[in-house]
């Protein structure tokens, strides 16, 4: 009789053939069934000539691995399921990419729904990783989540938030101190004479927004500089928004104009430099810019852009292994690991310009 973890010799096409099982793959590798069992189950504690040695076995004798059987004796799939608010942006791209790069190394295979800041999509990408019996999930929620079904689903599944937090409910979290990297900025930009310094992007409905805005604030504060409302504007995170507020702010009274600019993030900082480029004024010389999130793209712009950098592969690093101790032991107290921001200083960030840019006089 075969046995769980046993299939059908692929090789051969043969059905009368008996069914290959870990100990015949162990026999042929010249190895033990447990490290067979390591190997196939993608646990980083084999050495990689062994790991080859067996798949190469595998591929010799046909054999493959029953990943369903395995997990009724396990009670384990192996799987995680992945729900981003917007994988359009390219910060949560690279966060993506860096959760996904974690669990491969851990043996864990990650199914990816992008919920485009809609809760009921979230909900319905959670209760189909449910149904597949995924072993946890992380989750940076959408805009609108609901604490009670999140703190209700952390009471039943293994799950672990991601860059989001969601107030009133008491659920892992990995992520970066929001606060003190916009705070770290403003201030930044304050130390160089600036004195009004607008806030541009993103909202205080979720509470990286909040947590950003509040940054900005502590730095005025800190620096005797009072709030002005006028200076902020907020809404979807784009570049078209970007070029948009600049030169909203910018086509003002001269008194009453900025001479910097604090971005939500990178994306919008992009568009800022090229609406300041569309009215004459160069990004750095004219007007400091600051971003947020030190994506790939910052450092390649002419002229480099001035950010917070955000370390997404810690993230994923720290949410995987948050993960695993929640699955390990779903009883244990809730954990929170939150990484200290960088401020990481290019051209776009220099002091205000001694005389004010000469406007473009219009054609015709």
């Amino acid at each position: 009789m075969a046995t769980p973890d046993t299939v059908t010799d692929q090789g051969t096409g043969d059905r009368g053939r008996t069914r290959l099982t870990q100990r015949d793959l162990a026999r042929h590798a010249g190895v033990s069934t447990a490290t067979v069992s390591l190997v196939l189950r993608k646990s980083p504690l084999v050495a990689e000539e062994t790991r080859l040695r067996v798949l190469h076995s595998a591929a010799a004798l046909g054999y493959i691995y029953n990943r369903g059987a395995a997990s009724l004796r396990t009670q384990q799939t192996h799987t995680v399921g992945l729900a981003i608010n917007e994988l359009t942006n390219p910060y949560f791209a690279e966060l993506t990419a860096a959760i996904e790069h974690a669990f491969t190394r851990l043996g864990r295979t990650v199914f990816l729904s992008n919920s485009s800041e809609s809760a009921a999509r979230q909900e319905r990408f959670v209760e189909t990783m449910r149904e597949y019996n995924a072993d946890g999930l992380i989750i940076c929620p959408a805009e609108g989540t609901d604490p009670v079904w999140l703190q209700r689903l952390a009471g039943v599944v293994p799950c672990v938030l991601i860059s989001r937090r969601v107030v009133g409910a008491d659920v892992d979290y990995a992520g970066n101190d929001h606060r003190l990297g916009t705070q770290l900025a403003t201030e930044h930009l304050l130390a160089l004479g600036h004195r009004r310094i607008a806030m541009l992007g993103g909202t205080e409905r979720t509470s990286t927004g909040a947590e950003r805005y509040q940054g900005y604030r502590d730095a005025l504060v800190a620096y005797g500089v009072a709030a002005d409302p006028t200076l902020v504007r907020q809404g979807a995170p784009s570049r078209e928004n970007g070029v948009r507020w600049i030169q909203e702010l910018l086509g003002t009274r001269a008194a009453s104009t900025p001479t910097a600019a604090v971005c939500f993030n990178d994306v919008v900082a992009f568009g800022v430099m090229l609406g300041l480029r569309q009215i004459g004024r160069e990004p750095g010389r004219d007007f400091a810019v600051f971003g947020c999130d030190d994506i790939a793209e910052a450092a390649l712009w002419r002229p480099a852009l001035s950010t917070v950098a955000i370390r997404s592969t810690a993230i994923g690093d720290a949410a995987a292994a948050l993960l695993l101790d929640r699955i390990a032991d779903f009883d244990r107290p809730t954990q929170q690991i939150v990484l200290q921001p960088e401020l990481v200083l290019r051209e776009t960030s220099g002091p205000p310009p001694v005389h004010a840019p000469a406007r473009r006089r219009r054609r015709g």
